[in-house]
């Protein structure tokens, strides 16, 4: 058995092909092999989600993820997000984050500025409330309400107090 394997993986578009460890994680490989350092590890347990990335568009924990399981997967990290919307202007979902002063050290900002990202693709912020969006990341400094005006800032419905569910 093989401890190492080449995988392909699409990260911000750009295809990668890496010889990895098997058991590598992917925030790992994202932060050694590709210098993707907007994914950061907190916990390393999966707890927190700072190091939530999104593949093939849905919220994945980077730090409990085996990079080898992801062949072929299309992987989006923060600093994926505003390559969409050109290089001098930041993503919506990033500039609510600044517009409402959402964060304060900023080292959980990364992921959740993906989940909510993730959310708005997959529609999922019309049918939960913000608080039950929000939940999945922890934050240790702000009491998550300007996290929570960003993210009613981007969703579908605005600013409604009960998020998009309420509608």
């Amino acid at each position: 058995m093989s401890t190492e394997m080449t995988i392909e993986l699409s990260v911000n578009g750009i295809t990668y092909s890496r010889q990895v460890p098997v058991r590598k994680l992917l925030s790992d490989v994202l932060r050694e092999d590709l210098g993707m350092t907007g994914v950061h590890v907190g916990c390393e347990h999966g707890i927190c989600g700072s190091c939530t990335v999104l593949v093939d568009g849905m919220p994945v924990r980077s730090c409990l993820t085996f990079a080898a399981t992801l062949e072929r997967s299309s992987i989006v990290t923060v600093e994926g997000l505003a390559a969409d919307t050109g290089a001098e202007q930041m993503h919506p979902v990033q500039e609510a984050f600044d517009d409402q002063d959402a964060f304060q050290c900023g080292f959980c900002t990364p992921g959740f500025v993906l989940l909510i990202e993730s959310g708005l693709l997959t529609h999922q912020a019309e049918e939960e409330s913000v608080e039950t969006r929000l939940a999945a990341n922890i934050c240790r400094c702000t009491g998550y309400t300007f996290i929570k005006q960003a993210m009613q800032q981007v969703s579908p419905c605005g600013s409604c107090d009960a998020g998009c569910g309420g509608r």
